[in-house]
């Protein structure tokens, strides 16, 4: 890496005393300034700073008086130079300290400056401590210092300081800088960060057309991002500008590269040395669950694993590509997942580079999905968020790449079947996965199946002893070998039992074998297949106190993969804190776990048991019903004060079914979204669970009221299917209200979602039925969504028609916050019309309301409007100002939806403006934010946008890429835009 100008260290003589508030600072990676302490210093005029410049770059040396002469005024000199020249001197010695600026043999020098007076040298250091940290393969901490160095640029060095000398300087300076960037840049896709560095790119290959090294990497990180028609279009760009400019063809690497990517080179896939961002060192998962202290047997087993796992390090070792695969089937409560973490930690040391782990839940009734664990696994690899793609296919192979020439372990617990395990299995040598499932994978290929059985009678004994302890077991052995026997030589079983055994000092073994006997408390199947995990589960149940058996049972009614304390406290109808008492000791008794602070989960088979014993114990079956009752009401209290928070004065919340359990009590903003999306999947999952005839009202209400959810674009397509199981259980029981409901509901998910057709039909359905209903603000709502889409369908006097309804309907409903939404609507309407001055008052009109509301969220969606009416007024100015006033709430707020679109209005006002650059960067950076979220529409939208930008910059290949994936989206959509875009796609528009 290049160090740049070099600036030495200058020290202060000794004698001089200046304290850190006093010392003066310098800057020239900008205008030339001085400091004393925080203070500005006058530098006087151009040629004064000119000096100064020339002193403070010499390296401390002297600058003989005809040297600095010909620095400030090159071959031509005014008459009286030498003058000016001291008189400048002298000025700059009444600024600075004494003894800084010194005359020496008819020349002057800056001496006596303390460490890091200068940003240049602040610079160098940090750039030289970066290249150290890269060196070390600390790509992390390489990359902060290389943006602390390049954060002491602030704008053009030596900016406004004539004289041929500055100039020179100037171009070194901004070489070096660019340097530094390319450097930051590589290691950017080196961490995976290629989505966030195409924008950025683009707007350094505009700014330096001819700089190869920036089009290398443009070319590299589009390929990484899945686009690489775009990234082989930077290479046809960059082959002609250089032959109409320079007459050369591109260098050897950028052809090297444009070879390589029209090959699908599997080594471009992956960073060339993947790393995460650690705080310290390189990020080497360690996932695996602590090994239990006590384990116990299964020798054999383990010497087996065990040498199937080392075979995997001896045949990278020896350059075969061998990837080891064991899978472990057996019975719940066999320990099969004890054994694989057991075998796993054994294993550690012969991988390195980490150790991944995930709960596939495939006992469950929702198995995980591989893209999903796929994209946690690249997480913990150190990809970024931006760089994951959205299909598992691609997930996969990214994966794949990333493990390539790493040493792993990989351990999949409580797999459903091997279609779920194949996209997770690394595929590459040095690797090995460990899989545990209840079924036989044998068609798994090439893994090393195993089949776990229960304990021996011997190793159940030595188990039991180790928990109990030897003492008690020495003096009942007998009655030892009857409790593990009565749990069936089940490893979960035995250590329920035993732990039970061991909490209470005053029982002995043989009362815990009287209990067990007794066959009223443990069910007869106990040798039948998965009847001995109900068994298992039984002795643990049986021995729990009324309040604790009473807390098992109702909490595993509840659909979703875990459960919050308070939603718990809300289906157990107690106190937080008794609550908690009973849940941790649910965990001390391994009934359930603790899956992070406050929160709590069943096993899939634990819950199984749990809802079993509820629909037989919990008596009377109202006792079930009310308490799911409760926890429905809980989360829809609590959603409808998250909603009225990020919306007060929408009158939704008035129009919601009551609710007899509370909510939490949210204190702020922050908190309230904290709280939905730390939710979001237990909450979506309560929705569909009560799609049935006595809560569906409710469940509709709690999903209208959790909009943010879709809204937000982070848990769209959970929200979806969602929206359809009510619509479908609505009109199954034939509950007009409910459907009426639902389908405004799933229509605003459409909408969202840019399915503009599908939410047209759902609000239409509504407003057909709701007449008969009459549900007002159902009605208001689907009015106003088929305006919005009537508008994105250009069937602007048909918007126009509906949105007037929706205006009087929120009107009669005294719905502020739904009127200022559709005068925000209107105002686009009569923007699409010709009517800008109109518009713009629309607007006004609705961000007044809001802000009167205090409505931030919706405030913002209002400036965005505004901000297009204001466009079309030719006012762009105050527009981008109203949209980056808008972009800012969207981003605390996390609507990730509305702030891909306020960046691509912002690209749009840059492109009207001639500013294609910073178009370029706004659009490509709406396309990464957008990404899975907002539907096709919007993103053909941003497309035609970037592909103006990209041309106005000279890449016209990526621009014509652009283009046609837009086409391709505008087509499958039967879009108006198709016209428009082929137009753009017409030789006569490229030329």
């Amino acid at each position: 890496m290049d160090d740049g100008p070099r600036v030495p260290e200058q020290r202060r003589p000794a004698s001089v005393n200046v304290t850190e508030a006093q010392a003066l600072r310098f800057g020239v990676l900008g205008p030339v300034r001085a400091w004393r302490g925080t203070e500005p210093l006058g530098t006087g005029s151009p040629q004064q700073r000119a000096l100064l410049a020339a002193l403070l770059l010499r390296e401390g040396r002297t600058a003989t008086a005809a040297e600095l002469i010909d620095a400030l005024w090159g071959a031509e000199p005014p008459s009286q130079a030498l003058a000016a020249l001291r008189t400048y001197a002298s000025r700059l010695r009444k600024v600075l300290d004494p003894g800084v600026l010194v005359s020496e043999s008819g020349g002057y020098a800056v001496r006596g400056l303390r460490e890091g007076a200068l940003d240049l040298a602040q610079a160098q250091e940090l750039a030289a401590q970066a290249d150290k940290a890269r060196t070390a393969g600390d790509l992390h901490r390489a990359r902060d210092l290389l943006n602390d160095a390049l954060g002491h640029w602030d704008g053009e060095p030596l900016a406004g300081v004539p004289g041929p000398y500055a100039e020179t300087q100037r171009v070194r300076l901004e070489e070096w800088r660019l340097g530094l960037l390319e450097s930051r840049l590589d290691m950017d896709l080196e961490q995976g960060c290629h989505a966030e560095a195409v924008s950025e790119l683009t707007a350094l290959t505009a700014a330096h057309p001819l700089r190869e090294r920036l089009r290398e990497l443009l070319m590299l990180a589009l390929y990484r991002s899945g686009r690489q028609a775009e990234a082989l279009a930077v290479y046809a760009d960059t082959r002609r500008l250089l032959s109409e400019e320079l007459g050369v063809d591109p260098r050897a690497g950028l052809s090297e590269l444009q070879q390589r990517i029209l090959q699908a080179d599997p080594a471009l896939a992956e960073p060339s040395s993947p790393s995460a961002e650690p705080a310290v060192g390189a990020v080497r998962p360690a996932q695996l669950p602590a090994s239990v202290p006590d384990f116990t047997g299964r020798e054999p087993l383990v010497a087996e694993l065990s040498e199937v796992l080392a075979s995997a390090s001896e045949s990278a070792d020896a350059g075969n590509r061998v990837m080891a695969v064991s899978a472990l089937a057996g019975i719940g409560g066999v320990g099969k997942t004890t054994l694989a973490v057991h075998v796993a930690h054994r294993a550690r040391t012969a991988f390195p580079d980490g150790q991944l782990y995930v709960d596939l839940q495939g006992a469950g009734p929702r198995p995980a999905e591989p893209e999903t664990v796929l994209g946690s696994f690249l997480r913990a690899l150190g990809t970024a968020d931006s760089a994951i793609p959205d299909s598992m296919e691609e997930r996969a192979a990214l994966y794949r790449s990333v493990l390539d020439s790493r040493r792993v372990l990989v351990l999949l617990d409580n797999a459903k079947d091997a279609a779920q395990v194949r996209p997770l299995l690394p595929g590459t040598e040095g690797c090995a996965a460990l899989v545990t499932s209840r079924v036989r994978m044998v068609d798994l290929a090439g893994a090393h199946l195993v089949d776990l059985d229960v304990m021996s009678p011997e190793e159940a004994l030595a188990l039991f002893t180790k928990i109990v302890g030897e003492e008690r077991v020495a003096a009942e052995r007998e009655a030892a070998l009857d409790v593990v026997a009565a749990c069936g030589f089940l490893p979960l079983a035995i250590r329920i039992a035993a732990s039970r055994l061991a909490a209470r000092r005053t029982w002995t073994v043989s009362v815990l074998a009287a209990k067990l006997a007794d066959e009223r408390r443990r069910l007869d199947e106990l040798q039948a297949g998965d009847l001995a995990v109900k068994a298992t589960f039984e002795l643990g149940y049986g021995q729990l106190e009324p309040a604790q058996a009473r807390a098992f049972r109702l909490l595993g009614l509840a659909d979703g993969p875990d459960i919050s304390l308070a939603a718990a406290a809300a289906v157990l109808d107690l106190p937080a804190e008794e609550t908690e008492d009973l849940l941790e000791s649910l965990v001390d008794t391994s009934l359930l776990e603790s899956a992070a602070p406050g929160r709590y989960r069943f096993h899939d088979l634990v819950r199984l048991y749990a809802r079993a014993c509820a629909e037989r114990d919990e008596q009377p079956p109202s006792e079930r019903e009310a308490a799911m009752s409760r926890l429905l009401d809980f989360y829809l209290a609590t959603a409808a004060q998250v909603y009225a928070m990020e919306r007060p004065g929408d009158r939704l919340v008035d129009h919601l079914e009551r609710t007899e359990y509370p909510g939490l009590r949210l204190e702020d903003r922050k908190r309230a979204q904290d709280w939905l999306y730390a939710e979001a999947v237990s909450l979506l999952a309560c929705v569909r669970q009560f799609a049935q005839p006595g809560t569906l009202p409710r469940a509709i209400d709690l999903l209208w009221a959790a909009v943010d959810l879709t809204e937000s674009g982070a848990n769209s397509r959970e929200y979806d299917a969602a929206a359809i199981a009510l619509l479908d259980a609505a009109r199954s029981c034939g509950n007009r209200h409910a459907e009426v409901r639902a389908s405004v509901v799933l229509a605003n998910a459409h909408q969202l979602s840019g399915r503009f057709a599908e939410a047209d039909d759902s609000a239409l359905e509504s407003l057909r039925l709701g007449d008969s209903t009459g549900d007002a603000l159902a009605r208001c709502w689907a009015a106003n969504i088929r305006g919005a889409m009537a508008f994105y369908q250009r069937r602007y006097a048909d918007a126009e028609e509906l949105l007037q309804q929706a205006l009087a309907d929120f009107r009669d409903c005294g719905d502020r916050a739904g009127e200022a939404s559709v005068l925000c609507n209107l105002s686009r309407i009569h923007v699409a019309t010709g009517r800008p001055q109109s518009a713009v008052e629309l607007a006004q009109q609705g961000v007044g309301m809001y802000e009167g509301l205090g409505h931030a969220v919706k405030t913002a969606n209002g400036r965005y409007a505004l901000g297009m009416a204001l466009t079309q007024n030719g006012l762009p100015i105050e527009a981008a100002e109203r949209l980056h006033e808008a972009l800012t709430v969207f981003r605390e707020s996390r609507q990730r939806l509305w702030e891909g679109m306020t960046l691509f209005r912002l690209a749009e006002l840059d492109l009207a403006a001639g500013r294609h650059a910073q178009a370029s960067v706004s659009a490509e950076t709406a396309v990464t934010v957008l990404r899975g979220i907002g539907g096709e529409w919007r993103r053909g939208m941003v497309l035609t946008v970037l592909g103006r930008a990209l041309a106005g910059i000279g890449q016209s290949g990526r621009a014509q890429v652009c283009w046609q994936e837009a086409l391709s989206i505008y087509e499958s959509l039967h879009s108006p835009e198709t016209e428009t875009v082929r137009a753009l796609l017409a030789p006569s528009a490229a030329a």
